[in-house]
């Protein structure tokens, strides 16, 4: 039994016309950024990839509200320009329209990296950490994660090899990152993790 999971929900208005973003055995895939709003207000643009015969079957524009599922995917960039961890949202079904933004997360996948036990500025524990989730043709996704309070606690004290079930939405949080004496504005994508989760308690 294959005890790896990715599986994405995602529910907002797309920010941008789909542009071409690589071709890979003959198939052409297209990417563009979709912005679901938190209950807070603030938004999370994420970048979405979708085939061709997906986005013909279902034209996007920009600010249609889409329903999409699919997998949270990394890529290693080794292009030496912008983040060597890729991450985006690879689409398999998409819907058009929705009720209201949702964004929902479940991975299990086991730990890579010890885990990095941090506080804020006002005291509160986070723990940084990267699950690698298998893909089938001996694949896998890096994953960064992010755990607050007691989860943090609990994943902090986890070791290398450790099976992690989980269940959190897809964040983007913006940073500066100097690169030459110079800083650029930059953005990283995570899991933000809400609680444990069982396998069987999954959507898909």
């Amino acid at each position: 039994m294959d005890n790896n999971f990715n599986r994405v929900r995602l529910c907002g208005r797309a920010a941008g016309e789909p542009e071409l973003s690589h071709i890979n055995h003959g198939e052409s895939f297209y990417r563009f950024p979709l912005s679901v709003e938190r209950l807070s207000g603030q938004e999370d643009r994420l970048p979405v990839i979708l085939p061709r015969p997906l986005l013909e079957a279902h034209p996007v524009h920009t600010g249609d509200v889409l329903t999409l599922t699919g997998q949270l995917r990394s890529f290693n960039n080794r292009s030496g320009q912008g983040p060597r961890l890729v991450i985006s949202v690879f689409v398999r079904e998409l819907v058009p329209g929705g009720a209201a933004p949702f964004n929902q997360i479940q991975l299990s996948g086991v730990l890579c990296k010890a885990p990095s036990l941090r506080r804020t500025p006002l005291g509160r524990e986070i723990c940084d950490l990267i699950l690698a989730v298998n893909r089938r043709y001996g694949r896998a996704d890096y994953l960064p994660c992010i755990a607050w309070g007691a989860i943090a606690q609990q994943t902090a004290i986890l070791p290398v090899g450790s099976r992690l079930t989980v269940e959190g939405r897809v964040q983007s949080r913006g940073y500066t990152k100097t690169v030459d004496g110079v800083g650029q504005e930059r953005t990283a994508y995570e899991v933000s993790i809400m609680r444990p989760a069982e396998p069987e308690e999954f959507f898909l």
